[in-house]
């Protein structure tokens, strides 16, 4: 390996890039896995019976039907997979913490809050179509942006709660530390809390979530036992840097762009290649499987790489805020530097796979910059 910061470990590194490698090929083959079922689903005509049985004689109980066979069948298919990525191969790696059961009971929540997601964006979708089929792609795309802030806002009080508790820190020199931070950027937050993350991983982390009112600092217990106060403050404030730039609604605003012209695309490729597509609400739901390929593939393959070079871009800006708003930046330092050990963060990928999967900066080059 190349020459590497001093306050990385070289052998953590070496499990770095192992790990990731075998991080990367479980998400190819969980979309080649998801890829093929969409394909069958579709040439089976399972999609069309499904999208035209007569559920006493409403739209609504076709829909209905359609979703919970189409979502269940994906889950079900890919939970051997998911199995092995998310408990066994995390166990290899002396991560997870969790047991048989306890695992099995986040994938059943994790079910149950996905199924919910999925039927209110299809129902949104299919409803729309129905509603201005020949452009329910510009409707579409701006209320998935509605969609987006009602999820982020709602994300800290009512979404992860089900997956973990949070209580409120009481250390106080920590959190006049933070309070102090979040004012210099013109934030306040209403509360500070800390996460059970270690019911369920070693990994570390810590984020600012929510809006307005909702907003809120999120230390995992683990990173809180981890990391000195100094270091959690350059955390943070790296956090605060991106509400200071207000990225959060730059990201929203280019992703209604992005959505705008992926269903713009979509709505022209499917007219041409499937002439009964808007037709009907049967039509549109047999041919969903064919919609998700698309939306997938010009989502993840055409613009994933070109938003993940803006969010680098993003990430660096709020780097540079963090060492301008604090007092020492060898906190800062060795905060990433604990991070990438602990966690097993690959401080220096091969160019492809930074382009592709890496919306950070990696921790190599955030350590140079934060020393230049």
């Amino acid at each position: 390996m190349k020459n590497i910061h001093p306050l990385l470990d070289k052998e953590c590194q070496n499990q770095a890039r192992q790990y990731e490698k075998e991080k990367r090929l479980f998400s190819f083959a969980n979309l080649l896995l998801s890829l093929v079922f969409l394909l069958v689903f579709y040439f089976s005509e399972l999609s069309a019976r499904l999208a035209h049985s007569d559920m006493g004689g409403s739209i609504i109980g076709t829909f209905l039907v359609y979703v919970v066979v189409f979502y269940t069948a994906i889950t079900f298919l890919g939970f051997p997979l998911a199995f092995f990525n998310g408990f066994i191969h995390e166990h290899k790696w002396k991560f997870s913490n969790q047991t048989v059961k306890s695992w099995l009971w986040e994938w059943i929540k994790s079910f149950f809050v996905g199924f919910v997601i999925v039927i209110t964006l299809m129902g949104l979708l299919v409803w729309i179509m129905a509603l201005v089929p020949e452009w329910w792609w510009l409707v579409a795309a701006g209320a998935m942006v509605l969609v987006s802030v009602v999820f982020a806002t709602l994300f800290p009080v009512v979404i992860a709660p089900i997956f973990n508790k949070y209580t409120p820190i009481q250390n106080e020199e920590l959190t006049t530390v933070l309070d102090k931070i979040l004012a210099r950027g013109g934030l306040k937050s209403s509360g500070f809390f800390k996460e059970d993350m270690s019911r369920q991983t070693k990994k570390e982390n810590a984020f600012l979530a929510g809006l307005g009112q909702t907003r809120r600092v999120v230390l995992g217990d683990n990173l809180l036992d981890n990391m000195t106060v100094r270091e959690i403050e350059s955390i943070i404030a790296h956090e605060v840097g991106h509400h200071r730039y207000q990225h959060i609604w730059k990201n929203i605003s280019i992703g209604a762009f992005q959505q705008l012209l992926v269903f713009f695309v979509i709505h022209w490729l499917m007219k041409w290649m499937f002439p009964q597509f808007l037709s009907s609400t049967q039509s549109n739901l047999s041919l969903f499987p064919m919609f998700a390929v698309m939306l997938g593939g010009l989502s993840g393959f055409l613009f994933a790489p070109l938003s993940n070079a803006l969010s680098r871009s993003f990430e660096r800006q709020a780097d540079g805020y963090a060492l301008a708003s604090i007092e020492d930046y060898r906190p800062f330092l060795s905060a990433l530097a604990g991070l990438a050990n602990r966690n097993l963060a690959n401080a220096y990928p091969a160019g492809w796979v930074k382009f592709l999967y890496y919306s950070h900066p990696p921790i190599g080059e955030r350590l140079k910059m934060a020393e230049e």
